[in-house]
């Protein structure tokens, strides 16, 4: 009888076990000749050196399809003890498999040609509409990034610039101030990462989800950097933030110019940074429009009738005559 420990240091083991640890229970009954004991990533096994090879190499074919799929269910488990491992239906498009199994793939035409530009690029611009999905694409890509181990880190930004409120008068430190602005980041991750994991890579700062201000006077290697809501940075801002790529490292930009909230008399930064590095080997620009809207079919009528407010108000301004 010999002792062996392994270390689930791939999947998620609230995953891996199920649900009250019914996998490991599963697994009891089929290797009989085996005793073991799962407790945190670890699993330990009691038995003769050759079950406990056996079984170690069906334990990896287990771990693998987890990894890839984010998820493991008894039926795949016996799928794998009969020989065949489970027949996932192909995804089309596919990014990643988020928390559940749940595939996230590229939608759109601009949505794939996103994934296509961030294969080729070291900067990518991906500007357009709310509810286009080049934010949440935005992240998936960095977060197949650090999967496939191409990358050691994922650094989430956006500009703490407020839609109507005052951070002053905001409850709370500096963090629960600017946490409400970076939600939407979070709510990105939460469905692609199962919750331990990206407590533990948030903890250990692998995922780093930070205001834009605290990016100055860093170099980013290694890593996928994505600045979000970037039509409110001033063009020392983004010039900063563009100015932080390092070896190794990659960046996605996303705006939306219809939503600026600077104050009227400050340009965007974004809309200058277009002109600036417009033609620049390494550098891409996806553009989104209504027809990428992916959230309530509302929202792309909502989106229709304010473009078409603003291009009336445009008209009435511009046949206005002078003031005398």
């Amino acid at each position: 009888m010999i002792e062996k420990v392994i270390v689930l240091d791939q999947v998620d083991p609230v995953i891996f076990y199920g649900v009250n640890n019914s996998n490991i229970l599963l697994l009891k009954t089929l290797y009989t000749k085996l005793r073991f004991a799962a407790r945190g990533r670890a699993i330990k096994i009691y038995g003769d050196e050759e079950d406990i090879q056996i079984f170690e190499t069906f334990l990896g074919r287990l771990v693998n399809y987890c990894s890839n799929y984010n998820k493991l269910n008894e039926e795949a488990i016996l799928d794998f003890y009969n020989g065949e491992g489970p027949q996932e239906k192909k995804q089309d498009h596919l990014i990643i498999y988020g928390v559940n199994g749940r595939p996230i793939t590229a939608r759109t035409s601009n949505q794939k040609a996103l994934v296509d530009a961030f294969s080729k690029n070291d900067l990518v611009f991906a500007l357009g509409p709310a509810g286009s999905g080049k934010t949440y694409v935005a992240i998936a890509l960095a977060v197949k990034a650090l999967k496939n181990k191409e990358i050691r880190r994922i650094i989430l930004s956006r500009p703490a610039v407020e839609a109507g409120e005052k951070l002053g008068f905001l409850p709370g430190e500096m963090k629960d101030k600017l946490d409400p602005y970076l939600q939407p980041l979070y709510d990105a991750l939460e469905d692609m990462i199962p919750a331990a994991k990206l407590r533990e890579y948030l903890e250990t700062n692998v995922i780093q989800i930070a205001p834009l201000a605290y990016m100055r006077g860093r170099t980013l290697s290694d890593a996928v950097i994505i600045l979000d809501e970037a039509q409110n940075t001033t063009a020392p801002q983004i010039k900063m933030f563009l100015t932080r790529l390092g070896l190794g490292a990659r960046m996605i930009v996303t705006g939306d110019m219809s939503q600026v909230d600077l104050p009227r008399n400050v340009q965007s930064g974004l809309v200058q940074a277009q002109r600036i590095l417009k033609g620049i080997p390494g550098i891409a620009t996806i553009e989104f429009d209504r027809h990428d809207i992916v959230r309530h079919r509302l929202v792309q009528k909502i989106v229709d009738a304010y473009d078409r407010f603003e291009e009336e108000r445009k008209k009435t301004l511009t046949l206005q005559p002078p003031e005398e």
